[in-house]
């Protein structure tokens, strides 16, 4: 399966991702069960597997070992900033 990420599909993943880890954390984390199995594999299925999709992509690379890839730093920060943006705004409204 080949998917070409773009920075908009990084950022939706990363607003995913902010809107859904909160829930996952209330319902899996907490005291004694934040190692709970359960939560690794919540986090593996809704945080980092749209992040590896849709921020990095599932094509072959094409950049050679030991250059840097643009396109794919540009993926990351859209990915970071729309999370870090959904998470204050979350944080806000929620008081």
């Amino acid at each position: 399966m080949t998917l070409t990420p773009t920075p908009t599909s990084a950022a939706l993943a990363g607003v995913f991702s902010a809107i859904v880890w909160p829930l996952l954390w209330s319902r899996f984390g907490g005291t004694a069960s934040a190692g709970s199995l359960e939560l690794i594999l919540a986090t593996l299925a809704v945080i980092a597997l749209p992040a590896h999709a849709f921020v990095v992509g599932f094509g072959r690379g094409g950049s050679a070992v030991g250059t840097m890839d643009r396109a794919l730093l540009k993926r990351v920060g859209a990915w970071f900033a729309a999370a870090a943006v959904t998470a204050l705004i979350a944080g806000a409204l929620r008081g």
